[in-house]
């Protein structure tokens, strides 16, 4: 056959064939290489083989080529190019070395779309084992980013999530190269992702195909942005996004239908952990109130117990209970009370520092564990400025009202070694203002822990 006829016959093929010398520079390549690469025969012909090789597989593919040279040709062997375009292709090989003409002659398969099947499939798998297997929304959204990060490239990549109650959107997860986790923003804020949010539509944004440039820009403006919507019941929940500040990564119109087909996975993985925390948090907190109930508070009581006992420091139990509050339920009504409590509840969050714990014990009766105190002495202190916050006047269903509390103070260790014997001294503190009128702090005796 003349060469001519059999050059044009290799042309004819869909997969290229590639001639390779020594040096690992390209001597030949076939018509279909510009099919599949990019670039176009002249473009590559002296060029080293290498230089074209996606970065993390250079190390594999020179060893492989240095295999071939060897005498042990490759019939299966798989890496990634970057095309012309900036884009990723996966390529399988068939080569072999010949010592005659000293080049190696191989043939090169696209199996791009084959890949990106088969990553889609296994990340789906993935999302969905992850939210049965994550422990909490940030190992979740954690997860998300790696997995999402074995389809296209997300080193900048964030997950937001839209509060319809408050049309705010939120930023669980952001993790960025150049920026940190903006605040919460309004639904009308008018940036790329409240505009996603708002239509519903994954969004594009590159060099040639620009945002509008009216849109304020929170933080570094991206030059490659991808996001998509996350949908639940017809209506969207968040977004998931990926971004880039230089042309070394870009998106495409594929990430943006790749990115597309998981994120139905990735909001029905968010929802389901979403309503196991909720569930979670119900069992071990008090549905009027939100505080931790008795089990939570135990639960804290003996971790923080078990802290100081080890590593030193002090430690205090306020036991609060109201005065004369069934004389609100009785002259209010039931409504008024849970309303007293709500804001008790309120008001004693807000005098406690970051670290304390307070609990409602049920009815009328609210316990504070104060953590890292300097001195017992500030435990009475503290105590002190609650019963004060709590005897201001409330404004509750139109109405006025007074409140005053009895509360009962005990220290480790010097009231008790345990939780139980803590607690009965706190409550036995408590009980003996409550017989004097009420309205004060007491502080136990030495042996009220052991009754």
């Amino acid at each position: 056959m003349e060469p001519v006829a059999l050059s044009k016959i290799m042309d004819l093929l869909w997969d290229a064939i590639c001639v390779v010398d020594a040096e690992g520079r390209y001597v030949f390549v076939s018509a279909s290489y510009e099919r599949i690469f990019g670039y176009r025969p002249e473009e590559v012909i002296g060029r080293r083989m290498i230089e074209l090789v996606h970065p993390d597989d250079r190390e594999a593919t020179l060893e492989v080529a240095a295999a071939i040279m060897a005498g042990h040709p490759q019939s299966h062997f798989q890496n990634r190019y970057i095309r012309k375009d900036g884009a990723v292709v996966h390529i399988m090989w068939s080569a072999r070395w010949s010592e005659a003409d000293r080049v190696r002659i191989a043939v090169a398969r696209d199996i791009t779309a084959l890949k990106r099947a088969e990553s889609m499939t296994s990340a789906l798998h993935a999302i969905s084992e992850a939210a049965h297997t994550a422990d909490n929304l940030p190992a979740l959204y954690e997860e998300i980013h790696r997995i999402i990060g074995t389809l296209l490239p997300a080193n900048n990549f964030f997950v937001a999530l839209y509060d319809p109650q408050h049309a705010e959107l939120s930023f669980p997860y952001f993790v960025d190269e150049r920026d940190h986790t903006p605040p919460s923003l309004s639904l009308d804020s008018g940036t790329l992702t409240a505009q996603l949010i708002r239509s519903g539509q994954a969004l594009l944004v590159t060099p040639n195909a620009p945002s509008d440039p009216s849109l304020p820009i929170i933080g570094t403006d991206a030059r490659h942005w991808l996001g998509v919507p996350l949908c639940s019941q017809g209506a969207t929940v968040g977004a998931l996004v990926v971004q880039s500040y230089s042309d070394a990564t870009r998106y495409t119109d594929s990430d943006k239908e790749l990115l597309q087909f998981v994120s139905t996975q990735v909001a029905a993985a968010i929802e389901r952990k979403q309503a196991e925390e909720r569930l979670h948090h119900i069992a071990r907190h008090d549905p009027l109130t939100d505080l931790a109930n008795r089990d939570l508070f135990h639960q804290q009581f003996e971790a923080a117990l078990e802290n100081v006992s080890r590593f030193g420091g002090n430690l205090a139990l306020l036991y609060i209970d109201l005065d004369k509050f069934k004389q609100v339920n009785d002259r209010f009504g039931h409504h008024t009370g849970d309303l007293l409590l709500c804001e008790v509840a309120q008001r004693i969050r807000g005098h406690l520092r970051e670290g304390d714990v307070v609990g409602r014990m049920g009815g009328d009766e609210f316990v504070v564990l104060l953590c890292r105190l300097q001195s017992i002495a500030d435990s009475i202190s503290v105590a002190e400025k609650l019963r004060a916050a709590i005897h201001a006047p409330f404004r509750l269903a139109d109405r006025t009202l007074r409140a005053s509390t009895s509360v009962g103070v005990a220290t480790y260790p010097l009231h008790g070694q345990s939780t139980r014997e803590l607690m009965r001294a706190a409550d036995a503190a408590m009980y003996r203002v409550k017989k004097d009128g009420g309205n004060r702090v007491n502080v136990a005796d030495a042996q009220d822990g052991k009754i």
